[in-house]
């Protein structure tokens, strides 16, 4: 369990490296330039360490769904959502919404045991933790503003 949450931790600080990195590119590209950099080097890295850790049974698909041969063409909706999320809203709320989203989905899905997910029993407890996070990403953007204002009303005070 303890792997399972170091893990968790890197993979969370990961994407927002990615999400900041992603966000750089898009201020010198185009959404589809950035989204065909990031997801274009992400197949040649997965490809070549595929390679040198799995060798020729990385190719090894037996027994899959076609439709999650697909799943590539949802990392092009993630990228392309999170670049333009960004640069409307900022990072740290870009990327707060989208964990609240994924937590909020990952909950449905296991709940209704959709997508050949084994069906997790629905708790309140678990949609109320969901609509803590929600408050606190309200009281983050929102009290944010405050905090300026009162820093320009004490500057405005002090001169």
């Amino acid at each position: 369990m303890i792997i399972g949450l170091i893990l968790a931790l890197v993979a969370g600080g990961l994407v927002s490296l990615q999400t900041i990195f992603n966000s750089k590119v898009n201020e010198h590209a185009g959404s589809w330039s950035t989204t065909t950099l990031v997801l274009g080097m992400g197949f040649l890295a997965s490809l070549t360490i595929g390679f040198i850790f799995e060798g020729t049974h990385l190719f090894n698909f037996q027994n899959m769904k076609v439709m999650y041969w697909f799943s590539g063409l949802i990392g092009v909706g993630v990228v392309v959502c999170m670049v333009q999320g960004i640069k409307r809203l900022g990072p740290t709320f870009a990327v707060s919404i989208v964990m609240t989203s994924q937590l909020g989905f990952a909950l449905l899905w296991d709940s209704l045991g959709w997508l050949g997910l084994e069906k997790v029993p629905f708790t309140f407890k678990q949609l109320f933790g969901v609509f803590i996070i929600i408050g606190g990403i309200v009281l983050f953007k929102f009290g944010q503003g405050r905090v300026q204002t009162q820093q320009t009303s004490t500057s405005k005070m002090t001169a």
